[in-house]
């Protein structure tokens, strides 16, 4: 028996360790659980990381499979190395490439937008494309940290006063868009799921 448990830690500690974001416990049970309830099967994940949610999502159901693009070579290569690990080579595709410059052929179950926060509704209008007719976006990080809820005033950096701006902007696109239903769910940092209309 395969002991999961620890090489999800090890994954874990190394996203500790070495500041790379993956999803909280409570997001990450939210999207595995998502798939297993809607019997999805086919996923695009923009933004890799190490691996962690491309993992965890195969790991979810026997038969999903996963095509997932990173553009951070250090990252990419942990990426690698953790889908071997796990045995997974068979059901994770993984692309070294910037989301914005690849073009994706084939239809999914489910896009999972999890990459630079401030180009989401690029990534959201590009991908939505490759969506089968009732599949669904589920976009991660919509709370930022929370500083969503916060006046910008309170935000000291300029920098990161853009990036939420571009946050709230796309909560907003998403509330606004005539062909997706989006409910926010206030699980992990926040998360948005998109369902095409009929």
């Amino acid at each position: 028996m395969v002991n999961y448990y620890a090489m999800i830690k090890e994954i874990r500690d190394y996203a500790d360790e070495n500041n790379v974001p993956i999803m909280q416990d409570e997001g990450i049970n939210f999207l595995t659980t998502y798939i297993i309830k809607n019997n999805i099967h086919n996923i695009l994940e923009i933004g890799t990381a190490i691996g962690f949610s491309a993992i965890m999502m195969c790991l979810s159901q026997p038969n999903v499979k996963v095509t997932t693009i990173e553009r951070d070579e250090k990252r990419y290569i942990e990426a690698l190395k953790n889908i071997k690990k796990f045995k997974l080579e068979d059901k994770i595709t993984l692309i070294y490439h910037d989301a914005l410059d690849v073009k994706i052929d084939g239809k999914f179950d489910l896009v999972f937008i999890d990459a630079a926060k401030s180009q989401n509704q690029k990534f959201f209008e590009m991908f939505s494309k490759n969506l089968n007719e009732d599949g669904s976006i589920i976009t991660d990080n919509m709370n930022f940290h929370g500083l969503v809820f916060k006046d910008e005033g309170e935000i000291k950096s300029k920098d990161l006063r853009a990036l939420v701006r571009k946050v709230k902007n796309y909560k907003v696109f998403l509330e606004n868009n005539e062909d997706y239903v989006t409910r926010f769910h206030n699980v992990g940092d926040g998360v948005a799921v998109s369902v095409r209309k009929k």
